[in-house]
C-alpha cells in the first residue's frame, strides 16, 4: 500500500475525521451519563435540605433572582403535614478566597438559622476547607440575623459575632456573605 502524500487537503480531511469520531463519542458518554448525574445532584440537594431542616415532608421550590441580578438562588419551602417546618436556601457567594461556593442555609419558621451545610467549594485544604467543620458552622445555629445590629453577619473583624477560620478571614467573610444572601432571598420570598 501506497503512503499518500501529507498535503493541506490530506491533513485537513484526517484532521475532521479525528474530530468528527471524537465528538461523536463524547455526545454518547454525555447522554449516557447525563441522567445519573442530575440525579446524584438532586439527591445531593435532598440530603443537604434534610440536614439543615430534618422534620418536613413536602418540598415546594421557588427560584428567586437576588437584587445584584447575578444568579438565581433556590428557596425550598418545607411543610409537614400543612404546618411550614422552616426553609432550606440554597445560596452562593462569589467572594470565596478561591472562587464561588455554595451553601445550603436552613430556617426555623421564626426566622432563625436552623444549620448550614457547604455544598461545593474550592477553597484552600486545611484552611477555607474548615468552614465545613461543625466548630465553625454551628456558631450560626440559633441566630436570628434581623435582630443583629446591622441586620448582617459579620466576622469578628469586622465588627460581627463570627469567630473568623485562623489564617481564612476571607472565606469567613464569604461564608457569611453567601448566609446573609440566604436570609435576604428568604426574606424577600416571604413577601411575594
Amino acid at each position: 500500500m501506497a503512503k499518500k502524500e501529507s498535503t493541506f487537503k490530506n491533513m485537513t480531511i484526517a484532521l475532521f475525521v479525528i474530530t468528527a469520531v471524537a465528538g461523536f463519542f463524547m455526545a454518547a458518554v454525555y447522554s449516557v451519563t447525563k441522567e445519573p448525574i442530575a440525579i446524584s445532584q438532586k439527591a445531593k440537594i435532598n440530603n443537604a435540605i434534610k440536614m439543615v431542616v430534618p422534620e418536613f415532608e413536602t418540598i415546594t421550590d421557588t427560584v428567586l433572582m437576588p437584587e445584584d441580578g447575578t444568579d438565581s438562588i433556590r428557596i425550598h419551602r418545607l411543610l409537614k403535614g400543612t404546618e411550614n417546618s422552616g426553609v432550606a436556601v440554597e445560596t452562593y457567594t462569589d467572594k470565596g478566597f478561591s472562587g464561588r461556593f455554595t451553601l445550603m442555609v436552613g430556617f426555623t419558621p421564626e426566622g432563625s438559622i436552623s444549620s448550614i451545610e457547604v455544598l461545593e467549594h474550592k477553597e484552600t485544604p486545611g484552611l477555607g476547607t474548615k468552614m465545613a467543620l461543625p466548630a465553625f458552622k454551628d456558631q450560626f445555629k440559633g441566630l436570628k440575623i434581623a435582630d443583629l445590629p446591622d441586620g448582617k453577619l459579620k466576622v469578628k473583624k469586622d465588627g460581627g459575632s463570627i469567630d473568623a477560620i485562623t489564617a481564612a478571614t476571607i472565606s469567613s467573610r464569604a461564608f457569611c456573605d453567601a448566609v446573609n444572601r440566604a436570609h435576604q432571598t428568604h426574606r424577600k420570598g416571604e413577601k411575594q
